[in-house]
């Protein structure tokens, strides 16, 4: 990995929640059959406040369910969103808190609280349109057909690397970072590092270039070579544009949602812990 001079971000005071008699829970959940049934469960035990009045909202589901959780809350408020506490009802659970119904607002009060900026996206389409989304995990390119992407990648206006021919590129958050940029072989990034991952998809050429880490102030611009007849996808988050131009990415630091993690294993410690599974 190509190393980068790392910026610390800024602490963040985030407002104190209620008191746990006084917290007002919203209880969202995935479309299965084992969250729909801890909804009805906790709602009945808690009362269930509108997403309106409410001052947190408990997702039960998956990873990606707490994804589609955070862009609601986005969607809110974009000034402030309202904070997500996530508990498992899904598989892998990673940004989860464990499930369980006992307490839930003693929990949630004195929980550790995370903040993540998304990544915004802006791709420019073959035919001139343009697109911007936000990915709170990461903004990928993916190749379209059986023929492989070439891209050129600029860094803060600096052309970095002329041609990268490969399946597809992403940029990954620190909360990403453990998501599909792993699986591409990418490095995990703890929180506060103030460091994006920037990682190749199955490269070709150059094999050897394995990615870079760069400042979380970096303006990253994919350039896509040959776009005729090598079409490239730009994905952040659910947001997919397809036969992409140019793809410009920056970590959006006016926008901050609030992640809500128990005490006894709290985001940084599972990040450590996933540096040294087996």
């Amino acid at each position: 990995m190509v190393g980068a001079m790392i910026e610390p971000v800024p602490h963040i005071a985030f407002p104190a929640l209620p008191a746990p008699d006084a917290l007002r829970m919203a209880f969202v959940c995935a479309d299965t059959e084992e969250a729909r049934a801890a909804r009805t469960r906790l709602v009945h035990r808690y009362g269930n406040a509108p997403l309106t009045d409410a001052d947190v909202i408990i997702a039960l589901g998956g990873d990606g369910f707490l994804l589609e959780t955070l862009h609601r809350a986005l969607g809110l408020n974009r000034e402030r969103p309202l904070p997500v506490y996530g508990m498992n009802r899904g598989s892998v659970g990673f940004l989860l808190n464990a499930y369980r119904e006992d307490e839930i607002a003693e929990r949630v009060s004195a929980s550790q609280h995370v903040q993540l900026n998304p990544l915004r996206m802006v791709a420019t389409r073959v035919n001139g349109e343009r697109v911007e989304a936000l990915g709170i995990n990461e903004v990928s390119l993916l190749r379209e057909t059986r023929q492989a992407a070439k891209l050129r990648i600029t860094v803060d206006k600096v052309v970095r690397l002329p041609e990268l021919i490969c399946d597809g590129a992403l940029v990954a958050t620190p909360a990403g970072s453990t998501a599909y940029n792993l699986s591409a072989h990418g490095p995990i990034v703890p929180l506060g590092a103030g460091v994006l991952a920037l990682t190749p998809i199955s490269a070709f050429r150059p094999r050897r270039w394995r990615g870079a880490l760069l400042p979380h102030t970096a303006k990253i611009i994919f350039d896509i070579l040959d776009e005729g007849k090598r079409p490239v996808s730009a994905v952040a988050d659910f947001t997919e544009v397809r036969e992409v131009l140019r793809v410009e990415v920056q970590e959006c630091r006016d926008v901050a949602l609030t992640l809500l993690f128990d005490q006894e294993l709290n985001f940084e410690e599972r990040i450590l812990k996933e540096q040294f599974a087996p």
